[in-house]
């Protein structure tokens, strides 16, 4: 997978936003101002950083090669993902949705119900 196409598919989600609060080479994806992906567009190897449930993060980097504990992010909730890896696109785009349905599961219940269709 390439940069331009999990950007697409973030901007894609409902409410979701994108900015570079830490510098000009880092995009990152909130919805709702809560962070759930972050894109590095200057290194060599591309990768997305997404939270992910404790549990789930150490599977999945017993799992895939392609999957490390989130450098300068707590290791605990985040995982950085290869873009060009042994995970399947489709796969990467189900851990992209499913950071964003975490974040969304952690606002207010009045912001949550908002979402609920998606």
């Amino acid at each position: 997978m390439d940069i331009e196409s999990a950007r697409t598919f973030c901007l894609r989600l409902k409410g979701v936003t994108e900015g570079f609060p830490f510098d000009e080479v880092t995009l990152v994806f909130k919805v709702e101002n809560k962070m759930f992906a972050v894109l590095p567009l200057e290194k060599i190897e591309k990768s997305i950083t997404l939270k992910c449930e404790p549990d789930l993060s150490i599977d999945l980097r017993e799992r895939y090669v392609a999957v490390r504990p989130a450098w300068h992010f707590n290791k605990k909730h985040w995982n950085s993902i290869d873009l060009v890896s042994d995970m399947p696109d489709k796969e990467i785009l189900y851990w992209i949705n499913y950071s964003y349905r975490l974040v969304i599961s952690k606002l207010a219940k009045k912001i949550r119900t908002e979402y609920e269709d998606v």
